[in-house]
């Protein structure tokens, strides 16, 4: 090999290795711009109202695209058997109705595709361990996104245990006071709570005898055993005390009393001007007969939550005996708006009777519920259902009767939750039963009457002499 040819093989190796390099560098920038241009493998997701994966969402394959939901289930646990089935059965109606005004005549949540809702009811019995039970088959059976329960306070607080483990919203229409109280975060209550109807009752009161010019300076407070009946007679006792009027008696009684005699013998005794009383359904129908049938004339007999005397059941079971008595409501069945109007009127041609407490509460809850998945669709597209979502998404109402039905549906005509799922606007209605046409009906007397209707006080069978 000349000398000339090894130069030459020398030059020509050294100008490969050049290329061989800038070939590699080249495809090196390459593959970098690459890799920091293209996206990132998107992972699957699941989305869920509890810990398991829920029948009513469907996996999506990038956290971008919307979840397609065609169902969204509501628990209703209610007391369906027992003492209390009356509420319950009344609570059972008005949620059906409500679900086929809105997957059929609203046509679903349109935010959300035009997703249905679907009712799973559950008979919460009488007791808190049965409540209890129902609330965990309800859950772990069928995984509602929302649950509303369940009338009777220390059944709802029983469900409450439940629902709250499971990071599942309640919407409890059950009022006693602390059951916002716990620190629980996924609950709501638009109705008003137990010691606002006591006071709503005693505020009636006064305010008759005021514009009648009557003085009243006496009561005794009735009021079964129950944490309901003694918040709300502890209610009513606090605003009788404020404004002047001697409590003679708080008496109660147990839930379940089928002998009222020692209570009528006490209203005898004392002779109170009014009388505050916080029944159910059997107590109220049994002490409104006991008073008339012993001839008792009192200036005033109001009653207190419940819906005990003025309910259509109550009519039916007690008839003349609970003329004139009132009771106060977390429901106006006569609001002259048209949506309070219209599911009142759908109620009634449907049942035979109008919704009262147990189904005017069901009602504008779940118009409120109606309202916050709507806006759920809106403020999380891509996960409406998570229990927080839910959560912030209810804290975010502000319902009245210009921009929703269940602020038409509501006595105040404004529904908005404070940080513990209370209503900050929760008020209370009352009803008087009357004889209207020569049948006996209930009829709103305040805070403002019912067109062509006026209040009857004191009882018009009263004397200043007892």
């Amino acid at each position: 090999m000349t000398r000339k040819f090894r130069k030459a093989l020398s030059k020509a190796a050294t100008v490969s290795i050049i290329v061989i390099i800038i070939i590699a560098v080249a495809a090196g920038i390459a593959y970098y711009y690459y890799q920091s241009a293209a996206p990132a493998p998107t992972a699957t997701t699941t989305t869920s109202t509890i810990s398991s994966p829920s029948p009513t969402q469907t996996t999506t394959s990038t956290a971008a695209t919307k979840p397609k939901i065609s169902v969204i289930k509501i628990g209703l646990i209610e007391p369906l058997t027992g003492s209390h089935a009356v509420f319950g059965q009344e609570a059972k109606e008005a949620a059906e109705l409500a679900v086929d005004v809105i997957n059929n005549e609203l046509g679903g949540i349109k935010s959300l595709g035009g997703a249905k809702l679907q009712l799973i009811v559950q008979d919460s019995g009488e007791s808190p361990d049965n409540a209890r039970l129902a609330a965990e088959k309800l859950i772990s059976q069928y995984h509602p996104n929302i649950v509303i329960g369940a009338y009777i306070s220390r059944l709802t607080a029983a469900v409450a245990e439940v629902t709250e483990r499971s990071h599942t919203i309640l919407f409890m229409d059950g009022l006693v006071d602390d059951l916002t109280q716990h620190g629980w975060k996924y609950v709501f209550r638009a109705a008003p709570k137990a010691s606002a109807h006591g006071k709503s009752a005693v505020d009636f009161i006064i305010d008759m005898a005021k514009k009648k010019g009557i003085k009243v300076k006496t009561a005794i407070v009735l009021n079964e055993d129950s944490v309901f009946g003694t918040y709300v007679g502890n209610g009513a006792t606090l605003e009788l005390v404020k404004n002047g009027i001697k409590v003679l008696d708080h008496i109660t009684y147990p839930y379940d009393i089928s002998d009222v005699s020692s209570i009528i013998n006490k209203i005898k005794s004392e002779k109170p001007d009014v009388v505050i009383s916080v029944p159910y359904f059997h107590d109220a129908v049994l002490i409104a007969k006991a008073i008339k049938s012993q001839g008792i004339h009192l200036m005033f007999i109001a009653g207190a939550g419940g819906c005990g005397y003025t309910d259509p059941d109550s009519i039916k079971a007690a008839g003349d005996a609970v003329l004139y008595y009132t009771q106060t409501y977390s429901f106006n069945p006569f609001r002259p708006t048209k949506w309070d109007q219209k599911l009142v009127s759908m109620f009634k041609e449907k049942y035979g009777k109008i919704p009262t407490e147990a189904g005017g509460i069901i009602l504008y809850t779940m118009f409120t519920i109606y309202a916050g998945l709507e806006k759920a669709g809106q403020m999380y597209p891509n996960d409406p259902l998570n229990p927080d979502n839910l959560r912030n998404v209810f804290l975010s109402l502000d319902l009245t009767d210009n921009n929703s039905i269940a602020g038409q549906l509501y006595p105040t005509g404004h529904i908005k939750f404070l940080p513990n799922g209370d209503n900050e606007y929760a008020g209370t209605a009352i009803l008087q039963v009357q004889r209207i046409n020569g049948t006996l009906q209930p009829v709103l007397v305040w805070p403002e009457p019912q067109p062509g209707v006026q209040p009857v006080f004191p009882r018009p069978d009263w004397t200043p002499s007892g």
